[in-house]
C-alpha cells in the first residue's frame, strides 16, 4: 500500500485530535512509514459533517458512518464515536477488512468486547486502541527501565487519574455521565489508568473496587433535571501476578486537578515516579547508589526524557518539552508503522479486550463488595499484543 485512505467516524473532541495527528505527523516523522490521506468524515448530521470536512481537510463528508465502512477508497477507519456505538461500528469495520484505530474503551461491556473478539476471526487487518498515555516520553523511558530490571521485583504501587469537571452540580448531564450511553469515570479515565498500570508492571490478576456518584441529579439541558446513573469516582485495590499490591483511583470530582495521572512504583531494587502533568520526566530512586557517607549519592533523580523519541521522530529537538497532543501523534505513528510492517501493534484491539476484562472485574467487585479475579480467556499473555 503506497498510501492509506483514512476515514474518521465522529468529529467531536477525539475526532479532531485524530485528524490533527495525521495533518501534523509529517512534520514530526520524516520519512513516514506510510502516507495517509484524509478521505472522509462521518458525523450525526449533514451540517456538522460538512463543517468537519472543511475543518479537518477531508475530501468528502457524510451523516452515515456506514458509507465509510463501504468505501473502497478507505483502508483505515478511525472510531471516535460515543462508546455505545463502538461495538456495532467495530464489527462492521472488521467484516469490511479495514485497518482500525479505535478510541478507548473498546466497547461498553465485556460481552460486547468478546463479540468483537469473535468477529476478528479471519480478519487480516491491523488494529490499535488509542491509549495515548503510554506514548509520552516519560512513560516510554520508565517502561524501558522497568523492562531492564531497574525496579527489581515490584513490591507495591499507587496510581491515580484525576479530573475535577464533575464537582459542579450545575454541570449538565452529557453522555459521559450516563451509564446507558457507556459513560462513567471507570470507562473514561479508569480504562486509561488500568491499562497504564498493567502495561508498566502487570498483569493485574485481582481487583477490589468501590464507586461513587457525587450528585444524584444534574440539569438535563432542557430546563429540567435527570438522574445520574454513572459513577464519578472509582477506588481500586489491586493484586498483581507477582504478589505485589497497590491502590488506584479514577475521579472526576477531585477539586483542584486538571488532567493529573500520577504513578509511584516501589520495587526491591529501586522506585519510579511519573506525573503526566510533567510528562517529559521520570523520577528514579536506586538502592544501588551508595548511602554513605552522609547519605552518599542515594536519592530521587529526575531524568529528562523530553522529546527523545526514536528516529525518525525529529521535531522538535530533544531539549524541547512535549505536550498532550504529542502523545497522540506518537500513538498514531505506531499504528501507521504497524500497518506498513504488517504486524499488530501494542496496544492492539486484543489488548483493548484485555482492558475491558479489567473494567469488568472492577464492576463485578463494586457490586459484590469483594475481591474479584480478572477473567482470562484461557491462555497466558492475553494482556499483551
Amino acid at each position: 500500500m503506497q498510501a492509506a485512505g483514512v476515514g474518521i467516524i465522529g468529529y467531536g473532541f477525539m475526532g479532531r485530535v485524530h485528524a490533527y495527528g495525521y495533518r501534523s505527523m509529517p512534520f514530526f516523522y520524516d520519512p513516514l512509514p506510510l502516507e495517509a490521506r484524509l478521505v472522509a468524515v462521518a458525523t450525526s448530521s449533514a451540517a456538522s459533517a460538512e463543517a468537519a470536512r472543511r475543518h479537518g481537510g477531508f475530501e468528502t463528508a457524510t451523516d452515515d458512518w456506514r458509507r465509510l465502512v463501504d468505501s473502497k477508497d478507505i483502508q483505515v477507519l478511525h472510531i471516535c464515536s460515543p462508546n455505545a456505538l463502538h461495538a456495532e461500528q467495530l464489527k462492521a469495520a472488521l467484516a469490511a477488512g479495514k485497518h482500525i484505530y479505535c478510541d478507548k474503551p473498546l466497547t461498553v461491556t465485556l460481552a460486547e468486547a468478546e463479540e468483537v473478539g469473535r468477529a476478528m476471526a479471519g480478519w487480516k487487518g491491523i488494529g490499535q486502541v488509542a491509549l495515548n498515555n503510554r506514548f509520552f516520553s516519560g512513560p516510554q523511558r520508565a517502561k524501558q527501565l522497568i523492562d531492564e530490571g531497574f525496579l527489581g521485583d515490584l513490591v507495591s504501587f499507587r496510581a491515580m487519574f484525576l479530573h475535577s469537571g464533575s464537582v459542579d452540580p450545575a454541570a449538565p448531564l452529557k453522555w459521559k455521565l450516563q451509564g446507558s450511553a457507556g459513560g462513567g469515570v471507570l470507562r473514561d479515565l479508569g480504562s486509561h489508568l488500568l491499562d497504564f498500570v498493567d502495561w508498566l508492571v502487570g498483569p493485574i490478576t485481582e481487583l477490589r473496587a468501590e464507586t461513587r456518584i457525587l450528585h444524584a441529579t444534574r440539569p438535563d439541558g432542557r430546563g429540567g433535571t435527570a438522574r445520574v446513573d454513572a459513577e464519578d469516582q472509582v477506588l481500586f485495590m489491586a493484586r498483581m501476578a507477582g504478589g505485589a499490591m497497590g491502590v488506584m483511583e479514577a475521579s472526576k470530582i477531585a477539586t483542584g486537578t486538571e488532567d493529573d495521572l500520577r504513578v509511584e512504583l516501589h520495587g526491591t531494587r529501586g522506585a519510579i515516579r511519573l506525573d503526566l502533568m510533567h510528562p517529559d520526566f521520570v523520577e528514579v530512586f536506586s538502592l544501588a547508589d551508595p548511602g554513605q557517607p552522609l547519605g552518599g549519592s542515594r536519592g530521587w533523580k529526575r531524568v529528562p526524557a523530553m522529546n527523545r523519541y526514536p528516529s525518525p521522530g525529529g521535531l522538535p529537538n530533544p531539549r524541547i518539552t512535549t505536550g498532550w497532543l504529542r502523545s497522540h501523534v506518537h500513538c498514531q505513528y505506531t499504528f501507521l508503522k504497524a500497518i506498513a510492517e504488517g504486524r499488530q501493534p501494542d496496544p492492539s484491539l486484543e489488548r483493548g479486550i484485555g482492558v475491558q476484562r479489567l473494567m469488568d472485574c472492577a464492576e463485578r467487585s463494586a457490586k459484590s463488595g469483594a475481591w474479584e479475579k480478572v477473567h482470562e480467556p484461557g491462555r497466558p499473555g492475553w494482556w499483551s499484543a
